[in-house]
C-alpha cells in the first residue's frame, strides 16, 4: 500500500477541486481503488501505487483547471476520473497542453476528452476541418473558441459564423419582424456560444463594423471569404450542392470549420445530406482533417451519453 499527502494553500483550496463534495472522495475509491481523506489544507491518498499516482494525477488536472480560472464541478472531476481511468495518466496529462485563450476577461479553453484533442489539433493543422459527431461533444464551441482565439491574435480579420435555415425555412414567412428578426432565434446558439469568448460590448462592435457576422448560409452564395475564420454549423442539413457551394468560397488566408451530426438530419427524404457527402468525398483530399467525435466525447450530464449509445444500438439493430 502506498500513502500519499497533497498540501495546498489552505482549507478552501483543497476542498474547490472536489467541489468540497464527500461523495467525489468516494467516487475515486469506486473508480481508482484509492481512499481519499481531506483536512486543513490537505488531501491523503491511499492505496496500490499505481492507483495512487492516478489519483494524483486527478488532483493535478483539477488544480490546473482551478489555476485557469475555472472551478471544478462534480462533472469535472467525474469526467477526470474517467480520463485517467480509461486512457491513463500520459493521456490525461497532454489534454492541459492545449489551451485556447478567447479574452482576457474569459477562462482558458482546454480539450476534456482526446476526441476533442484530435478535432483542435485538426484545426490547427487544416484548412479545412470537417468535425462531425453526436450533440455535446462541443463541435461547434471548441470551433468558436478556435476563431475568437485566431481573430483576437491577428491571425484573421474576420468571424463568420453560419448554419443553413432548413428547420426554420417551412415556417419562417410566419414569424414576425424583418429577416434579421425572423432568424435570430434560430442562430442563436452561435451567439450564446460567442458571449461565452468575449465580452458582450465587443461583440457587438465587432458585429456593426462586420467583423463577425452571424448568418444563413443562403448569404454565402457568390462570395469569396478572404483573411477569415468561417464556421458551418449544423451541416447535416446542407444539401451536397449547398456543401460545395460553401467549401468553394473560401479565399486567401481562410480557415474552415464544418460541423453536424448525421444522425439529427432534418433534409426531406428524397435529398441527401451535403455533409455525409463531404465525409465521404474529402477523405480523399489529404489536406482536409476529418475527425468523428464519438459517445465518449459528450460533455453534458452522463445520462446523456447512455442515451446517446442506447440510441445508436438501436439504430444499429433496425438496419
Amino acid at each position: 500500500m502506498a500513502t500519499l499527502t497533497l498540501h495546498y494553500e489552505n482549507a478552501r483550496q483543497a476542498q474547490q477541486l472536489f467541489d468540497n463534495d464527500s461523495n467525489n472522495l468516494w467516487l475515486l475509491k469506486a473508480e481508482l481503488g484509492v481512499e481519499a481523506t481531506s483536512r486543513e489544507g490537505w488531501v491523503r491518498l491511499e492505496g496500490k501505487q499505481d492507483s495512487v499516482d492516478r489519483a494524483k494525477e486527478v488532483f493535478r488536472s483539477l488544480q490546473d483547471l482551478l489555476d485557469s480560472g475555472q472551478r471544478p464541478g462534480k462533472r469535472e472531476f467525474v469526467q477526470t476520473i474517467e480520463m485517467v481511468k480509461e486512457n491513463g495518466v500520459d493521456a490525461l496529462k497532454s489534454l492541459f497542453e492545449d489551451r485556447i485563450t478567447t479574452s482576457p476577461s474569459k477562462v482558458v479553453i482546454t480539450p476534456k476528452t482526446l476526441g476533442q484533442r484530435e478535432y483542435i489539433h485538426s484545426i490547427k493543422g487544416h484548412d479545412v476541418t470537417v468535425g462531425a459527431g453526436p450533440a455535446g461533444t462541443g463541435k461547434t464551441y471548441l470551433a468558436m473558441a478556435m476563431a475568437v482565439n485566431a481573430f483576437t491574435r491577428g491571425d484573421v480579420s474576420r468571424i463568420i459564423l453560419t448554419r443553413p435555415a432548413v428547420e426554420a425555412g417551412e415556417t419562417l414567412g410566419f414569424l414576425p419582424g424583418d429577416l434579421k428578426e425572423k432568424l435570430s432565434p434560430y442562430l442563436r446558439p452561435l451567439h450564446d456560444a460567442l458571449m461565452d469568448m468575449m465580452p458582450a460590448e465587443n461583440i457587438q462592435k465587432h458585429m456593426d463594423r462586420e467583423a463577425i457576422e452571424i448568418a444563413p448560409l443562403a448569404y454565402m452564395r457568390g462570395r469569396t471569404l478572404n483573411n477569415a475564420f468561417v464556421i458551418l454549423d449544423e451541416a447535416q442539413n446542407t444539401t451536397d450542392e449547398q456543401m460545395f457551394m460553401f467549401l468553394t468560397r473560401l479565399g486567401y488566408n481562410t480557415k474552415a470549420v464544418v460541423t453536424g451530426d448525421t444522425t439529427q438530419i432534418d433534409l426531406p427524404a428524397q435529398k441527401r445530406s451535403g455533409l455525409i457527402e463531404a465525409l465521404e468525398t474529402l477523405a480523399k483530399v489529404k489536406e482536409v482533417g476529418l475527425v468523428k467525435l464519438e459517445e465518449k466525447d459528450v460533455i453534458r450530464h452522463p445520462l446523456v451519453r447512455r442515451i446517446i449509445k442506447a440510441y445508436e444500438e438501436r439504430r444499429q439493430c433496425d438496419q
